[in-house]
């Protein structure tokens, strides 16, 4: 457990253990969770300085409870040892910056890029704390903006087609004559083409 991401409760399974005392055991007495240097602190921020490389991400995540905590990793690592830079409770903008400010300034000034998303809070942070790095917004923030923005203009003209057709059927009534939609070179008519259009946007 000390060297691979696997559970205790995982571990007492492949050796035929109560996991849950396993746990409590590691936790207690084989690991140096007690003499952790950053234990009185670790339940409002984590920092390992070490990790700082010239490319960054920061973003938001939810854990249990529906908590907000800011990650700060770093790129280079790609996921493996070394990746957490900070993890920080909250998104306050005041909170990263107090936090990531423990970092010696040269350091900080090394970092050459930081991936992040649209939140303001996050352009602040990374302003006041890498002076030097250009932010970048993530593409699937931008993607996500585009896909809004055509799913909400999909729906309005779904709408407007519904009116027009329900106009159409009306006016057919009135004249005696049998309504018939158009149908485009698809197959499809208007309405049915703008119900299905929505799948074309994942």
């Amino acid at each position: 457990m000390d060297n691979h991401p696997v559970s205790a409760h995982l571990e007492g399974l492949f050796f035929q253990m109560d996991g849950k005392q396993l746990q409590d055991q590691y936790k207690n007495h084989l690991s140096d969770f007690h003499d952790w240097d950053q234990k009185p602190h670790a339940e409002n921020w984590i920092l390992y300085p070490d990790n700082i490389t010239e490319h960054l991400s920061i973003d938001e995540t939810s854990f249990s409870n529906g908590e907000l905590y800011t990650i700060v990793s770093s790129k280079s690592a790609k996921g493996r040892k070394g990746t957490i830079l900070a993890v920080i409770k909250g998104t306050k903008y005041e909170d990263i910056i107090r936090v990531l400010e423990r970092i010696p300034i040269r350091a900080r000034n090394k970092v050459k890029e930081v991936t992040m998303d649209m939140a303001p809070n996050m352009a602040k942070a990374i302003t006041r704390c890498f002076r030097n790095a250009r932010r970048v917004i993530a593409r699937f923030h931008v993607q996500k903006l585009a896909f809004d923005a055509v799913q909400e203009l999909r729906i309005q003209y779904r709408w407007e087609g519904l009116d027009n057709e329900s106009q159409n059927i009306k006016d057919a009534r009135e004249q005696g004559e049998h309504y018939e939609p158009e149908v485009l070179s698809n197959g499809d008519t208007v309405k049915q083409l703008l119900a299905r259009s929505r799948h074309l946007l994942f």
